[in-house]
């Protein structure tokens, strides 16, 4: 339906499926073989396994020792992971590794040399070195521990510090005037730093100083980072000089969160924590967001540590988030998405969103019907076109077939001749639907069909049939050309209308002029309707040769000012004045996000099937004219559709950007990005632009084409739908391989 967008375990050893992945060639058209091609190096691809702890109970440090064995202090001891991968969550569970251990008074946990050192109301203690290591201290309510070198400890309960050794004597501070929260050692000072809320102070080892230095922010955590002290406070983090102990800089604000609670440095990575999810520093000064379900299992971050291999161990309130980076190339990506669809997104052959799923468990969950059933689908078929015919994989053959016969079947299931379904489905439950009057019994009593079918089913329609009728040299190009006259037919016999089991129009089915030039010339309707129809007329005319399509399509440009209004400015178009119908008002409340789908979509038509080449160069201007409204966006599918017009300036490293950005999670978990300090927010604009630049797509929420790109917040439906890859991420993939803009895996 137009103008209400549908929203919508991996180990991660990928898969070796039999996905026909076999690299015999990428396709390129003339147009297209002289563009910038992107070469497909492996790239670091992050993904989050999530671990989940029993309510009540408090944890507040994770480590992961030499073994990539990963552990959790909490209220009751020791936990350890449990199971777990992506997708499919784990859990903390009581370590019982080590029964005597199970019995101590935990408080404390900490890593000395990669291996676990523990803390309880009498010594510091561990199991590795043959359990050599056994300290007696005095504090019975120590729960501070940090290792220096050689078996030196600092520990403290909160108001005393005590250093421990195996080599050198004891030493005490019993009358620390500030809380300690936190201790760490710089090896090149031999020294000890000491966090207190409002203090930093130091424990030299050689001399057995100790000296403190005041500052006036209420402080949470610090760590070492290129020779600075980083402090993390309730109000940003700040850096200090380390020989000197004055401030350089901070404190720094402008952050995605600024209520810190912890500060890591792993590797030339400065991570943050806080009570709004965890943020990475980047070398460009900006920060990857890690926030919501899809990266932790809760947004209150209590420690962060270095994980095995290249990950990240991020605990928070309610578990443990492991954020996994691995080295990975878009084709491998690809074969991952290829897998989620087939696994869990096929519906009767169409490309469907997997919904009412418990808390982004996507073995709950079912296949649901979709006004867009058709739409999707295409999407989705085109791209396995696509991918047939850049490996001439059986399994995307396969795939092909199998969404054409749920193609064919949604023009045959219904009594309308030539007028596609929006869906169908088993009988029995149209009582039970928001909307039975969308929902017909068809003549088969086990079988139902979805009316209303919309302008955006059919040109998906036109545009899949077109490219399957292109590239397959088998049996689905004679369907597809059959399909493509059968749609086309029933819109001429029907004075450009989709006409519906009522004898009457859909709703925006209507191509027809005296519907689209009722539409004042602001009105984005009359450029998108009549964009349209040429593109599917000439589709038509292409495959079919029939004159009456080419007939029509030039009565519609020379008499009804079809191509005027399909070559009208992307900036002319806005809101319609205070004497316009009403229809026309709502239709331009604001920029319509769907209509750019249903435009890229027909551009395929339009330009590749262009009647003429002076047709085409108009067309070309016209869909570089809305590529370049939509340039900020930096939405793949339309950078790489608008490559098909040759253009060597298309926004290749966006598009790429795009598809290696998108997460692998594509639940819709709730989203927050409006409370970020780190960002440039706009003013209001008709285009419902919010920020100067678009975020990443894995900081965004989960949504198709169809939506804006610039949308920051999402809430009501977390973890309750998995939207498919098939046309989010497969399509504009496997079509930049077709046309040759995506080159096949290199290595750098």
């Amino acid at each position: 339906m137009r103008k209400i967008i549908d929203y919508p375990g991996l180990l991660f050893i990928l898969i070796a499926l039999a996905l026909g992945a076999c690299e015999q060639h990428d396709s390129k058209t003339t147009e297209t073989a002289t563009l910038p091609v992107y070469k497909d190096h492996p790239f670091e691809q992050d993904y989050s396994i999530k671990y989940s702890v029993e309510e009540g109970l408090n944890i507040s440090k994770v480590f992961a020792d030499r073994n990539k064995v990963v552990k959790t202090l909490s209220t009751e001891g020791l936990l350890r992971t449990h199971d777990g991968q992506f997708l499919y969550p784990g859990a903390l569970t009581k370590d019982h590794t080590y029964r005597p251990i199970s019995d101590k008074k935990i408080k404390g946990l900490t890593l000395f040399q990669d291996q676990f050192v523990l803390l309880d109301d009498k010594a510091v203690l561990s199991n590795a070195w043959a359990g050599k290591l056994y300290i007696k201290h005095e504090l019975p309510n120590a729960h501070i521990i940090a290792p220096g070198e050689n078996f030196d400890f600092m520990i403290s309960d909160g108001t005393q510090l005590q250093f421990l050794s195996e080599h050198k004597a004891a030493w005490s501070e019993p009358l620390f005037d500030d809380t300690v929260l936190q201790i760490r050692y710089m090896p090149s000072e031999k020294t000890f730093y000491i966090l207190g809320e409002r203090s930093i102070s130091s424990f030299d080892t050689k001399t057995k100083t100790f000296e403190t230095n005041r500052f006036n922010w209420q402080m949470t955590a610090f760590d070492f980072f290129e020779d600075r002290i980083i402090i993390a406070t309730s109000e940003g983090y700040v850096k200090v000089n380390t020989a000197t102990m004055e401030v350089i800089e901070g404190p720094i604000t402008r952050l995605p969160a600024t209520d810190l609670t912890w500060v890591e440095a792993i590797g030339e990575n400065l991570w943050f924590g806080s009570t709004a999810g965890a943020f990475k520093l980047r070398s460009d000064g900006r920060f990857d967001y890690y926030y919501g379900k899809r990266w932790l299992p809760g947004n209150v971050v209590t420690h962060i540590s270095k994980g095995p291999d290249n990950s990240v161990l991020v605990l928070t309130d309610k578990g443990l988030g492991h954020i996994i980076f691995k080295d990975m190339t878009l084709l491998e990506k690809a074969q991952y998405f290829e897998s989620q669809v087939r696994d869990r997104h096929i519906r009767y052959g169409f490309n469907a969103t997997l919904t009412d799923l418990e808390e982004g468990n996507v073995d709950s969950g079912r296949l649901s019907d979709s006004d867009n059933d058709g739409l999707w689908t295409t999407m989705y078929l085109a791209g396995q076109a696509f991918r047939y015919e850049v490996t001439q994989s059986e399994e995307a053959l396969q795939n092909c077939r199998e969404s054409m016969e749920a193609m064919e079947r949604l023009f045959s299931i219904n009594p309308v001749p030539g007028f596609p379904s929006r869906s169908f489905d088993r009988s029995g439950y149209i009582d039970k639907l928001h909307d039975p009057e969308r929902w017909q019994n068809s003549d088969d009593p086990e079988w139902d069909w979805k009316a209303t079918t919309s302008s955006d089913e059919a040109i998906g329609h036109i545009f899949a049939f077109g490219v399957l009728a292109e590239i397959m040299d088998n049996d689905l190009k004679d369907r597809a050309i059959t399909l493509i006259d059968t749609l086309m037919s029933h819109v001429i016999r029907n004075d450009l209308y989709l006409v519906d089991y009522d004898g009457e129009p859909t709703t925006w089915g209507k191509w027809n002029p005296e519907y689209v030039n009722a539409r004042p010339k602001m009105v984005g309707d009359r450029k998108i309707n009549s964009s349209n129809i040429i593109g599917m007329l000439q589709t038509a005319y292409h495959f079919t040769g029939k004159e009456k399509y080419k007939a029509k399509a030039f009565d519609l440009m020379e008499n009804h000012g079809y191509l005027d209004n399909l070559m009208r400015p992307m900036a002319d178009i806005g809101k319609a004045p205070e004497e316009a119908d009403d229809w026309s008002k709502m239709l331009s409340e604001s920029w319509n996000h769907s209509d750019d789908e249903m435009y890229f979509v027909g551009y395929w038509g339009l330009y590749r099937y262009a009647f003429n080449d002076s047709l085409k160069t108009k067309y070309k201007e016209a869909i570089i004219d809305h590529w370049e409204a939509e340039r900020p966006e930096k939405e793949g599918l339309w950078n790489i559709m608008t490559a098909l017009t040759g253009t060597p300036t298309f926004d290749l490293e966006e598009a790429a950007w795009y598809l290696r950005e998108h997460p692998m999670d594509l639940i819709s978990w709730n989203i927050k990005n409006s409370h970020r300090k780190d960002i440039d927010f706009i003013a209001p604009n008709f285009r419902e632009q919010t920020t100067e630049e678009v975020l990443p797509p894995d900081e965004r929420p989960i949504q198709r084409h169809n939506a804006n790109m610039f949308r920051l917040d999402r809430e009501g439906r977390d973890g309750r739908e998995e939207y498919s890859a098939g046309d989010i991420w497969l399509l504009p993939y496997w079509m930049g391989r077709y046309l040759g803009v995506i080159s096949s895996p290199e290595t750098p």
